[in-house]
Parts: structure tokens; sequence; C-alpha cells
């Protein structure tokens, strides 16, 4: 089935839920002050850009991107459906907000995930799409339950 990739809806219920489901999700995986995804109002904030993949009509994906300095950006909210994970979804999204990012001037990604074991599939992700280990960047400090990592574009 084909992936639809666009611009988020902040009107749309099913986003809402989508977002919601994502903090959910990693509510129990860290410590409150570890835990760093922006909820539905965070998102909307000007700088940041928000896509979500739909298929069948359905939110499957999200992802953003947070201006963090001038070419400098940092990936957020990145979440499949867990029913929908391993068909390549995340993979999709995150060759086109890296697309998006270089078409705008964007010089480099950074982006933080959990450096706990629920977070390995992420984290393996960013691997293979080039991204390193970095130190904190932005607001970020030194926390044994976050892995920083870059990448130039």
């Amino acid at each position: 089935m084909p992936l639809q990739i666009t611009r988020a809806d902040f009107a749309d219920p099913q986003l809402h839920a989508f977002l919601q489901a994502h903090l959910d999700d990693l509510a129990p995986t860290s410590p409150a002050e570890s835990r760093h995804a922006l909820d539905l109002a965070a998102l909307q904030r000007p700088g940041i850009r928000l896509w979500t993949v739909q298929a069948d009509n359905r939110i499957v994906g999200t992802a953003a991107l947070a201006a963090l300095e001038p070419r400098h950006e940092e990936l957020k909210s990145m979440r499949t459906d867990p029913a929908r994970r391993g068909q390549g979804i995340a993979r999709t999204l995150l060759d086109h907000l890296l697309e998006d990012a270089k078409d705008r001037g964007v010089e480099r990604i950074s982006l933080e995930t959990g450096s706990m074991d629920f977070f390995a599939p992420a984290r393996a992700l960013y691997t293979r799409a080039g991204f390193t280990p970095c130190a904190p960047f932005g607001s970020y400090r030194d926390d044994p339950n976050s892995a920083y990592l870059s990448r130039r574009l």
C-alpha cells in the first residue's frame, strides 16, 4: 500500500491520538527529566515542521524538524505505529525529512533518543542513515538515559 507523507494537520483528531500514544509509549522508558518528546502544543511552535505518514487513511508515522540555530535542526517526534514497525515507514519518512532539510539549506541534523534497549531499533535506524554519536547540543546536558547523534547533510 502506498505511503503518503504530508505536513501535519493539527486539527486532525487522529494526529492528537497518535501523538498522545507516542508520549504514553515513552512514559515508562525513562525518568521524567530524561523525556524530551514534544506534545501537540509544543509541535505547533514556530520553527517546527511536523509531517505525518498515512496509509489507508490512517496515520502510521510522524516526525518533525525543529530549528536549533542557523542551518542546524533537530529531529523530533519520530514514531511509527507499533503495528507497522519493521516495514520501512521510519526510513522513508527520515529520508523525506533529510531531503526537505537539505533543500532548505540545513547543513546538520541532530537528535536525542533514549539509551535504553527500548530505543535500540531507533538508534540502529539513525546509524544506518549516517548519524554518528555527538555531544549534547542545544539545551541538552549529559544524561545517561540519552544518546545524542548528528549528521551533516
